[in-house]
């Protein structure tokens, strides 16, 4: 066996953030293997020209070598089972970028780091690689989303409050339930999304709207592609959803507290990122220690001006 294999970063977002780069990877004619955790599977088959190996997460590191051994060069992101594996297969190049220490131990052509600059999108990181390589990366279609045959249905809002980013990613339930009442007085009957390691806001907002809302639970993410591509706007806390729903192609707002977006927002151009950015911000912390300003001032009045 010849060829690249990819180690698939963990986290959905960075999986969303490192497609660009795997299509320019499979675009250069390389032959291109990912290798993925078995929940991610239905993710990285909608990209054309990429061979499937998917793992266990209760797998260990020496049983998900075996497949590896032919492999000529490998790629790794991120420390993890993934990483333990390539090494194990002795696969004889392999490279990700410097810094950590324990991604360090098993690479053998690390990729040095930029200095530090200006804030660029995550999207850049995982670009470096392949630019490295010679592969010319600016190409439109790179950053587009997939097509999965599943048109939008016209008129189709999905809400998703939770984040599985922590609770303090999440606007108040009082606000979320005023938008959709706003969309339920226009007209739509707008689809309420719980999504895994979620606040529980779903079910509240739920429970608050009754049948003037639909309902749906999607668990595990990775299968939700289809009803993301079906729904023409997503309005999403920021979380693991909506780069989901921008890789399935629709058009999200997404309310952002302690994230950066100029480093983390969905890829596209077609989405709207609304932030009330406090003086404390961004601090990327899970749970706040301080007001929650980021959230409590980011204004009902600007998400529907936003809508």
């Amino acid at each position: 066996m010849n060829g690249m294999v990819i180690a698939a970063p963990l986290a959905w977002d960075e999986a969303c953030f490192s497609v660009p780069a795997v299509r320019a990877l499979v675009a250069s004619g390389l032959p291109v293997t990912m290798l993925c955790p078995e929940s991610q599977e239905t993710f990285w088959k909608t990209l054309p020209g990429l061979s499937i190996i998917h793992y266990s997460s209760k797998a260990k590191a020496k049983l998900i070598a075996e497949p590896l051994g032919g492999f000529e060069a490998a790629v790794v992101w991120e420390d993890g089972l993934a990483a333990e594996a390539c090494a194990r297969a002795r696969i004889s190049r392999r490279t990700g970028p410097s810094g950590e220490k324990a991604l360090m131990k098993l690479l053998t052509d690390p990729l040095p780091l930029p200095a530090p600059g200006p804030i660029e999108h995550r999207v850049r990181h995982y670009l470096s690689l392949p630019e490295a390589m010679g592969i010319d990366t600016r190409v439109p279609e790179f950053f587009e989303p997939v097509d999965l045959g599943i048109p939008h249905v016209p008129g189709t809002v999905l809400l998703a409050p939770d984040s599985d980013y922590g609770r303090s990613h999440e606007w108040p339930l009082e606000r979320w339930e005023k938008v959709a009442r706003a969309l339920i007085e226009s007209g739509k009957r707008p689809t309420i999304v719980a999504v895994p390691n979620g606040g529980g806001l779903a079910a509240k907002l739920l429970a608050a709207l009754g049948d003037d809302a639909r309902f749906a639970e999607l668990e595990p993410l990775g299968e939700a592609l289809p009803i993301l591509a079906a729904h023409e706007k997503v309005i999403a806390a920021d979380g693991s959803l909506p780069h989901l729903a921008s890789h399935a192609g629709s058009t999200c707002v997404v309310l952002f507290g302690p994230n950066e977006p100029a480093w983390k927002r969905p890829l596209g151009k077609r989405h709207t990122i609304l932030r009330r950015h406090v003086e404390c911000s961004p601090c990327f912390a899970a749970k706040c220690v301080m007001d929650l300003r980021c959230q409590n001032e980011l204004t009902l009045e600007k998400v529907l001006e936003a809508l």
